[in-house]
């Protein structure tokens, strides 16, 4: 019988897929036998997944994936792909999206709510590829996409008080879709969505440096490669 991990489809429409299953093929080109994989968040990583799939297949690869999410989580479990976790192992190598990179490769990352293992994976990884498409990069932060921010519920008005206080001209608390209520991510806490006045090569440590604040998805400082899937 068909389980519910099986029947997992992607949630949504796929733009740029030719551009990003180049880059997916890519991606799953560099695995090697006993490589642990850091696995980041999105419709481009979603299909790298597929292509390791077919090679794990194929060639008998002996992987691991450390997922950000529990999205990405049962994805490798309905392809084949063996879970492991940080108690027990660091990536070699990672790959995952961004919302946004300038031209100093930083990031906004955080669409998707998963930005606190996000960085984490970042931070513990060898070497980190970051899978965009053209649309993606900008000639600053912030021109297309807010800063996501991760913040503990009962810091929600402290938080607010002293983003304010860093240059944050909007603040939005994210709601969720498919539930009354704002967004709820999977440490349990709620995400502002902030946009400033400047974003400046300080702004994620004074961000960080709040209490009551998780983490940022500003990405900034990291030792990343970025691979551009361009537009047809």
């Amino acid at each position: 019988m068909d389980s519910l991990i099986s029947k997992l489809e992607w949630s949504s429409e796929i733009i740029n897929a030719a551009g990003k299953q180049r880059v997916a093929h890519q991606i799953a080109s560099m695995v090697k036998d006993g490589d642990i994989l850091g696995v980041g968040s999105g419709s481009t990583v979603y299909m790298a997944l597929l292509a390791i799939s077919e090679r794990i297949k194929a060639e008998g690869l002996k992987v691991l994936a450390i997922p950000t999410s529990l999205e990405i989580s049962m994805f490798c479990s309905k392809l084949g792909i063996p879970l492991t976790t940080l108690y027990e192992n660091t990536p070699d190598w990672l790959f995952d999206g961004a919302d946004e990179v300038d031209p100093n490769n930083w990031l906004i990352k955080g669409r998707g709510g998963a930005m606190f293992k996000e960085k984490l994976l970042i931070a513990s990884s060898k070497t980190n590829y970051i899978i965009v498409d053209d649309s993606k990069l900008v000639p600053k932060l912030g021109t297309n996409f807010p800063v996501p921010i991760e913040v503990f519920p009962q810091a929600l008005l402290h938080v607010e008080a002293a983003l304010k206080k860093l240059g944050a001209n909007s603040i939005l608390l994210r709601p969720a879709k498919g539930k009354d209520g704002p967004i709820v991510t999977e440490n349990g806490n709620l995400i502002l969505d902030c946009y400033f006045d400047e974003v400046n090569h300080t702004l994620e440590r004074d961000i960080k440096a709040i209490t009551g604040v998780i983490e940022s998805g500003l990405f900034m400082g990291y030792d990343l490669q970025i691979l551009t899937a361009e537009n047809n």
